[in-house]
């Protein structure tokens, strides 16, 4: 992304884990070094913000001009699943790129199924080999999940054993069939990740399938005693269509700690990613794996997050005078949600279109975030105002900003909506009812009239938007203008979700927000 940038590596993670100690004594370190950019690929669990150490390292790296992005996780597809949420955060979710490793599964009963593999290691023999289902070779009541000990050698060796996915690694399962004796492996999803495939440098041939392939291949082996079957491995393929697509492992929202933030803030590449690897351990990462390679392919919302700050150092030698908050303003109202033929992206947790719970403002379009027209710009005293709104005392602002001195005029009234982020999270009570919004954006572009549109439903019934004024003239770069957005609801029972998008629009740019409304 930044190819000319120069990288530090601070280590924070050992074999029993990240701690926190060491995670804010790392982001301590590099906003002394001077970094222009911190990119954490860590993440887990969720905290009030004064509790939450990446949070707080954040929050003074924000401070001193840093741009700090960090990975949502990999805990999807299940709703409000993310961490890293603080508004002084980039939040990066992980699609897909249009680049596959495909490995086909040929059945002896003259069925063909797609998976995927990264294994180039001997191929399996050309004619077919005997096909056992893992639950029907193991004397284990999980024998299924090829777990440590669970398949007996006897019905394993020479032969092709299809494993479900789940519980252990899934490159720990090759190596449990290759000790056994197996020839191959099928390695199938179950529910849990639908048809998401996730390539692996597998031990021994191996292909992972999608959990309908999984679930034709498990009655064919279950069913024929002499079942067969072959993996052909074809390589790299590119061009994979539909691309980007939302990965099922990438965590969505709402924003548990503070739902009045909508996240994550954009999805990045982060499935199958090209990315430099130690020597130290093979590219499995299990230690049995002796093999030893420069680069790996991995997945993971880690891979997308980097993505993410390579552009932020492109946008800040760009733009040296933006704010942190500036730079992620500029992704996100730039950021693609249609394919060019005007689909929208999927999810492929469920097949349709993803909401902004899945991809907060959409896909990060790095030509056209480096001129984005208008920006939505935060100091750290709006941080510290949102801070008083969700009525943190002045030992928990301080915890945050570092001093006493910060805290909360008792006289005045701090909303939570007051807050200048490039996204609207939208809450309504049961009953239905108007909320409104407030914004300012400053001009980075040319002088240029802007004319809002904006739209929201819920499960087929609109939210009223209105927006005043709904046109913004600008003379001159870095002039600031307000509106406001005005959301009203009918009733709709507490958990109900409605999504919509509000775009100012000039002759040379377009300025979008993801809208996400809940009722309580």
């Amino acid at each position: 992304m930044a190819p000319r940038a120069r990288v530090a590596t601070y280590k924070v993670c050992w074999v029993g884990g990240c701690f926190s100690s060491d995670i804010l004594k790392a982001m301590e370190v590099a906003v002394t070094d001077g970094v222009d950019v911190l990119s954490l690929s860590l993440g887990g669990g969720t905290a009030d913000y004064y509790r939450d150490s990446i949070a707080v390292g954040a929050f003074s790296a924000m401070e001193k001009g840093i741009f700090v992005s960090c990975s949502a996780g990999n805990a999807g597809p299940g709703a409000a699943t993310l961490s890293n949420g603080a508004p002084w955060i980039t939040t990066v979710g992980a699609g897909t790129i249009d680049r596959d490793f495909p490995a086909y599964v040929a059945l002896g009963n003259g069925k063909n199924y797609t998976g995927v593999s990264l294994y180039s290691g001997k191929p399996l023999p050309t004619t077919p080999v005997p096909l056992i289902y893992a639950g029907n070779a193991s004397n284990s009541s999980m024998g299924q999940l090829c777990m440590s000990g669970s398949l007996v050698p006897e019905k394993v060796a020479g032969k092709i054993v299809l494993c479900d996915r789940g519980t252990n690694a899934r490159v720990q399962k090759g190596f449990i069939v290759k000790d056994a004796g197996g020839a191959g492996m099928i390695l199938a999803n179950t529910a849990a990740n639908g048809e998401e495939l996730v390539a692996d440098a597998h031990i021994l041939p191996g292909s992972g399938v999608g959990e309908k392939a999984g679930n034709a291949i498990r009655d064919y082996a279950m069913s024929d005693p002499k079942a067969t079957a072959s993996i052909v491995f074809a390589g790299t393929k590119v061009g994979i269509q539909p691309s980007p697509v939302v990965a099922a492992f990438s965590s969505r929202g709402p924003n548990t700690v503070t739902p009045s933030v909508l996240k994550p803030d954009i999805i990045a590449p982060g499935v199958n990613i090209l990315a430099a690897w130690s020597g130290s351990v093979g590219p499995s990462g299990i230690a049995g794996d002796s093999r030893r390679v420069g680069f790996n392919i991995i997945s993971g919302t880690s891979m997308s997050c980097p993505h993410v700050s390579g552009l932020a150092a492109l946008l800040r030698a760009a733009h040296p005078e933006w704010s942190p908050a500036a730079i992620r303003s500029a992704m996100m109202t730039t950021a693609y949600t249609e394919y060019p033929n005007g689909n929208g992206i999927l999810d492929v947790a469920t097949g349709r279109p993803a909401t902004p719970l899945d991809v907060g403002a959409g896909h990060v379009d790095p030509g056209k975030a480096v001129d984005p027209g208008l920006v939505y710009d935060i100091a750290a005293a709006d941080y510290v105002d949102f801070l008083c709104a969700l009525n943190y005392g002045p030992m928990q602002i301080a915890t945050l900003t570092k001093r006493s001195a910060d805290g909360c005029t008792a006289n005045r009234t701090y909303a939570e909506s007051a807050l200048n982020y490039p996204s609207f999270a939208v809450t309504f009570p049961a009953g239905g009812g108007t909320v409104k919004h407030t914004r300012t954006v400053t001009n980075v572009g040319q002088p240029g009239t802007y004319r809002v549109t904006a739209s929201a439903a819920a499960g087929g019934t609109p939210v009223a938007v209105s927006v005043e004024p709904s046109t913004l003239s600008f003379s001159k770069a870095g002039e600031k203008q307000s509106y406001t957005v005005s959301f009203t609801a009918p009733a709709k029972p507490s958990g109900t979700n409605g999504f919509g998008r509000l775009v100012w629009s000039s002759d040379h740019h377009v300025v979008a927000s993801p809208i996400a409304a809940t009722w309580n």
